[in-house]
């Protein structure tokens, strides 16, 4: 039997504990951000086409997601990029244009880029202010200060007609819709107001009704063996993941890349092919695994790859990206986080097909209509009504209110996922009644409204192979002696 302590001796023993227990000042990661801040410079000067974003820190995991982010937020378009971040610090550059190829001369646009990235170097979320918007003519991030439901589940024609018409009944005003479907999997976030009056639902009670209804929704009509669907809400916070970000990681929590079918190293890409290939090779010198996609270019592709990277929790040691008339062409070094390399066939198996997926994600299929309408409670639950009754299906949804007009693009195609009837669609259009402003025959590899056309020149030309040895440093130690403060 063990003796108690005497209490005196027990109150010692408590002080000594308190005495000598670690303390870790919450501030102390900042603190080398704080010695060394991020630098930023906008070059207008070096390039004729384009507007050089240079930016130096130091390095943190997902610091390069984003800084990327910040610019496919304003519609900006990426040429090329060099990235650098061997050790604790990195430099990268981007060449980047508006979606009409010109540079960035705007100087409320340039603040609001280097203010954007310097905050993703603290940890805080940061919201364009309403000189930027105005400047756009849109705002950045629609949605992100109301309620968001978040949904998985299998697609099927009409799903997107069956969530609105739930909302409308619950007295959910709808802000904001983005909707991706991809093989036979649809992921969905939608923004919502609590009624009329605005702002964020907080009571519990309502969110639980709204959340059951909706999970109610997601798993009707589930074919045999089918038992993958999610519904889950959250409210406005800091710590907020990006819309699309957000989209991304639950399609890949659904298993959507499972199904995937592309080309993964087993040859030479050959020329004319416009497929996604990816290829992993390892670096034994460095320890490195090398990843090299090649694809068909389109807007937010540098973005998507990196969330694909990120999210599976690799590091971005090396990279380069450029584009070439239609394709691009995207060359990283990686590891794990962990600091381990790809340790199995398993796990370059997965990866490879989990980029595949991030790539063809966000690939439109179907007709593209762009949404301008006044907006008014239940506006999104009665177009695709009509678009349900007429044997429509959304593929894609891009949809946002800004002030009392609600706009974005819809993306339809019929109940087999093949080119609609253009004698159904304009019968739709009429029902809806002045909605649509704009009717676009989109390819597998469709744009979203706010991209500018791409060149009539199809030819697909041959790029040749980046290696860090003849491209990426070059580059590199050409813009660093250039590296300072903004020019406004």
């Amino acid at each position: 039997m063990s003796i108690p302590r005497p209490f005196s001796e027990q109150k010692t023993a408590m002080a000594i504990n308190v005495i000598y227990e670690p303390y870790i000042d919450p501030e102390y990661e900042f603190l080398i951000e704080r010695i060394y801040p991020p630098r930023v410079c906008i070059d207008n000067d070096t390039c004729e086409d384009c507007t050089l974003i240079k930016v130096d820190s130091a390095n943190k995991h997902g610091i390069l997601l984003e800084m990327v982010q910040v610019l496919t937020d304003l519609d900006l378009v990426i040429s090329k990029s060099y990235i650098s971040s061997d050790g604790g610090w990195f430099m990268d550059v981007f060449h980047v244009t508006d979606q009409l190829g010109n540079k960035l001369t705007d100087e409320s646009l340039i603040h609001y880029i280097q203010e954007a990235i310097c905050s993703t170097r603290k940890g805080k979320g940061t919201f364009p202010s309403e000189e930027v918007n105005r400047s756009l003519g849109r705002e950045v991030r629609p949605g992100q200060k109301d309620t968001a439901l978040e949904m998985t589940g299998a697609d099927r024609p009409g799903l997107m007609s069956e969530i609105s018409a739930v909302l409308v009944e619950l007295g959910c005003n709808v802000t904001a819709t983005v909707a991706w479907t991809h093989n036979a999997r649809a992921a969905c976030i939608v923004y919502v107001e609590n009624g009329p009056g605005g702002g964020p639902i907080t009571d519990p009670i309502r969110l639980t009704q709204v959340q059951d209804q909706l999970q109610n929704v997601m798993k009707a009509h589930h074919g045999k063996g089918e038992k993958r669907s999610s519904v889950r809400l959250t409210t406005p916070g800091v710590g907020r993941t990006h819309t699309e970000r957000r989209l991304h990681q639950l399609m890949y929590a659904d298993g959507d890349y499972e199904r995937c079918r592309g080309c993964d190293g087993g040859g030479a890409h050959k020329k004319g092919c416009d497929r996604t290939h990816v290829n992993i090779e390892r670096c034994e010198e460095k320890g490195y695994w090398v990843v090299n996609v090649r694809s068909r270019d389109r807007p937010k592709l540098l973005f998507d790859t990196l969330c694909a990277l990120t999210d599976l929790g690799y590091v971005v040691f090396h990279a380069v990206v450029a584009s070439k008339g239609t394709m691009a062409d995207q060359e990283y070094f990686i590891r794990h986080k962990s600091g381990c390399c790809l340790n199995a066939e398993s796990e370059r198996h997965k990866l490879t097909l989990c980029l595949i997926a991030a790539i063809e994600r966000r690939i439109s299929l179907g007709l593209r209509l762009d949404l301008c309408s006044r907006n008014r409670m239940g506006l999104l639950s009665d177009i695709t009504r009509v678009f349900r009754e007429n044997g429509l299906s959304i593929s894609r949804i891009e949809v946002a209110t800004q002030s009392d007009k609600a706009v974005g693009s819809i993306y339809v195609t019929d109940a087999w996922g093949h080119d609609v009837n253009p004698d159904t669609v304009e019968l739709a259009i009429k029902e809806i009644g002045g909605s649509i402003i704009a009717i676009h025959k989109s390819s597998s590899w469709g744009t979203s409204p706010s991209i500018s056309p791409r060149t009539d020149d199809s030819r697909v030309e041959e790029v040749p192979r980046f290696s860090l040895g003849s491209l990426l440093w070059s580059q590199l130690e050409r813009f660093s002696s250039s590296f300072g403060p903004i020019r406004l």
